[in-house]
């Protein structure tokens, strides 16, 4: 069958370093870090106490209190960028097929805060038990996506993708198909996450996952540095409209860029650790490649998953290098991740808007924090450290893996007639 072609034609974002896409966007290009002492709760006995949190997020800016109290803040932060995405596609909501327009979005974790919240108030109650009525509500990953097709009246497919740290790529995936294969004309996807909770941090504390440098939290997440030490935890969200390219066509849609593949793989190594030669990463960009059809050398630019991780960033470049031979030292790679923390499920999303706003900029963002070489990494790839840099950008790849060997990758282009 001719699959259909599917475009970009709204973006929304919420993130450490800006409450809008331009925003956003700004500090990417900025080199802009996210990180800071942690705001949420008293931090001072964790071995972390810092986080990449939102800045200047007042939920009654954008709720009634009584909304508020219904949901979690990782819906809260899915339904915003939600509308900020619907506002900036254009959609007219009369005048489209609401039977199929859908809404899929990405969450690791969910309603941690919600969860841990009445487990408290449970434990230093009498043992009665009372609970929120909308404990469960307020807690289930597919609550977001839930919420925002009840706002909109999306009534097509609506799901939540939870594959830990690739959710929300895998929503985008999961939208970007089922667009391609005609079951749908557009959908509302992305993620939301809001783990910067004391059992979050607590939590990735006690996996020895988290940076522990305090007395610098601005420097912290520094991927591909020979002294990085572990990820920082972000929060925040990110929607993109995806759209059949013949529907945003017929509204006059103003497009972004055209998404053209993507690809799945497992590690089948660790529950946490990535594989140590990257099989599992070297995959899924075949698979990608393969599936958008596209000669290797015509990648301008990777947005790698990055974490600041001793294993991780060695493993993925290790498959950067089997994917691409020769052509690894004409890209650029970097990690956003660098500026904006770790979203965990949420990642995948914001990641994909950088993406598309450096095809929009011919701009790469860079990756901060770098300050000493690592022999483990061949001097040769531009891993754009500290500045942006400007270049042609015609096609981008995007990585986003999780615990459990979950493996994403997604490919987007300069979109032309």
């Amino acid at each position: 069958m001719q699959l259909k072609r599917v475009v970009v034609t709204g973006i929304g974002a919420l993130t450490p370093i800006g409450n809008n896409a331009q925003e956003y966007w700004d500090g990417l290009s900025n080199g802009v870090s996210g990180a800071a002492p942690i705001t949420r709760f008293d931090a001072e006995k964790f071995k972390t106490r810092f986080a990449c949190e939102i800045k200047g997020y007042d939920v009654n800016d954008f709720f009634d209190r009584k909304e508020a109290r219904k949901m979690d803040p990782f819906t809260q932060y899915g339904m915003i960028v939600a509308d900020q995405a619907m506002a900036d596609s254009g959609l007219d909501t009369t005048k489209i097929n609401l039977d199929r327009a859908g809404v899929i979005w990405g969450a690791g974790i969910g309603g941690l805060k919600s969860f841990q919240d009445e487990v408290i108030n449970f434990a230093n109650g009498d043992g009665t038990p009372r609970y929120n009525p909308f404990f469960i509500p307020k807690m289930i990953a597919d609550i977001a996506p839930g919420m925002i097709s009840i706002k909109h009246g999306f009534r097509g497919p609506n799901f939540t993708t939870v594959s830990a740290c690739a959710s929300g790529t895998n929503a985008i995936i999961d939208s970007f198909n089922y667009i391609r294969l005609g079951m749908a004309d557009l959908f509302l996807t992305g993620g939301s996450e809001a783990a910067v909770t004391e059992s979050g941090v607590g939590g990735f504390n006690a996996l020895k996952a988290l940076s522990e440098r305090n007395d610098s939290p601005e420097t912290a997440s520094r991927p591909f540095d020979k002294d990085r030490n572990g990820f920082v935890l972000g929060e925040g969200g990110a929607s993109l409209v995806l759209e059949e390219y013949e529907h945003a066509k017929a509204r006059g849609a103003k497009i972004y860029a055209e998404m053209i593949g993507c690809g799945m793989s497992a590690d089948a190594y660790h529950m946490t650790a990535p594989h140590p030669e990257g099989i599992g990463a070297t995959n899924v960009m075949l698979n990608a490649l393969k599936d958008a059809n596209i000669p290797l050398t015509d990648v301008d630019y990777i947005n790698v998953h990055g974490t600041s991780t001793p294993l991780g960033d060695v493993s993925e470049t290790k498959a950067i290098q089997a994917v691409f031979g020769e052509h690894a030292y004409n890209l650029n790679i970097s990690s956003t991740k660098s500026m904006t923390g770790h979203l965990l499920g949420a990642a995948g999303a914001i990641e994909a808007a950088a993406c598309i706003m450096a095809i929009q900029n011919q701009t790469i963002p860079p990756t901060i924090n770098h300050f000493t070489d690592d022999e483990e990494f061949d001097p040769k790839l531009n891993f754009t450290f500290n500045k942006a840099q400007k270049r042609k950008v015609n096609i981008v790849l995007s990585n986003t893996f999780g615990f459990g060997g979950h493996n994403t990758s997604i490919i987007f282009r300069k979109f032309e007639e």
